[in-house]
């Protein structure tokens, strides 16, 4: 029963964690406008590092999201 609730609020917490590191991101642009405009990004360089960080640290937390989701799915089956 502890490992249930803990795992659940580990849960909540990775799941909290993604959906800020998704919306941190910066948007792809689509479009004419995103086209001429992320042409010019790319030509100063915006943030790329950043990008990069939070790109890597939101795969590990879906992943994480995933194994907990599949983990729980288990522990409630039995």
């Amino acid at each position: 029963m502890r490992l249930h609730l803990a795992l659940n609020i580990l849960h909540l917490i990775v799941s909290l964690a993604l959906i800020a590191s998704v919306l941190l991101q910066s948007g792809r642009s689509a479009g004419l406008s995103g086209a001429i405009a992320g042409g010019a990004q790319t030509l100063l360089g915006k943030k790329k590092g950043i990008d990069d960080l939070l790109g890597r640290f939101s795969t590990g937390l879906a992943i994480a999201f995933m194994l907990l989701s599949i983990t729980l799915t288990i522990i409630v089956g039995r």
